[in-house]
């Protein structure tokens, strides 16, 4: 079975039973913003940098700093769920319409975001990547690459490693999702790509299944 990156582990807890990756200490570089007259309202900023913010969260923001950002109305604790039928505490976030996000939190002090998931439609990052966003911006923006099978625990997932965005690894998980329709009209393309195994981002299949990206996950700082 091909090893799985440590990212991906961590999405689907328990934890104890994962295999790292290393991940470079480097961040990412942010992109200089485009000239502006005035600063971006917090709550209107969905620029998702993977390794340094999304929107105004940062790795150190904690949760009273994103009832300040927000305001408290915005918040939600709970649990969150991971996968594999395990939850975690955490916080959802909604600003506005499309512009969800949960935080997970590394602490029980709820200081620091451990990782950051279940993102509306409105978060994209420099690219153009965020969920909803059809196949062919997603090819290119990663140029060629290879992700997992469907159905199964890490389903559709994009492995970056060797693609444009290799810089993100480590720090951005993308997970492909077919369209329902799609699943009606050709069940037998969805079968020929099922399972724990990688694909060419350029099998023909894909495109009969009119993927397109399901589930964004960001980190905000180098995994342990």
């Amino acid at each position: 079975m091909v090893r799985l990156n440590r990212v991906l582990l961590l999405l689907l807890l328990p934890l104890a039973s994962c295999h790292w990756f290393v991940v470079s200490e480097s961040l990412p570089p942010e992109p200089s913003p485009p000239e502006q007259s005035a600063p971006v309202p917090p709550h209107v900023d969905t620029l998702v940098i993977p390794g340094q913010r999304v929107g105004p969260v940062v790795a150190t923001t904690s949760r009273a700093e994103l009832a300040e950002i927000y305001g408290e109305a915005a918040l939600a604790d709970g649990s969150i769920a991971m996968g594999e039928g395990t939850t975690e505490a955490g916080t959802v976030v909604t600003p506005g319409p499309d512009q969800q996000f949960s935080v997970i939190w590394q602490d029980a002090s709820q200081t620091r975001p451990q990782l950051i998931k279940d993102f509306g439609p409105a978060w994209q990052t420099p690219e153009g990547l965020g969920v909803g966003v059809p196949y062919s911006e997603v090819e290119s923006a990663l140029g060629e690459f290879q992700l997992y099978g469907f159905a199964w625990d890490y389903g559709g997932t994009v492995m970056l490693a060797g693609s444009h965005l290799e810089r993100y690894e480590g720090y951005l998980l993308l997970r492909l999702k077919p369209a329902d329709t799609a699943l009606d009209r050709h069940p037998e393309a969805y079968q020929s790509m099922m399972g724990d195994q990688l694909f060419a981002s350029d099998n023909p299949l894909l495109d009969q299944l009119e993927v397109a990206v399901g589930e964004m996950v960001v980190y905000l700082e180098p995994l342990p």
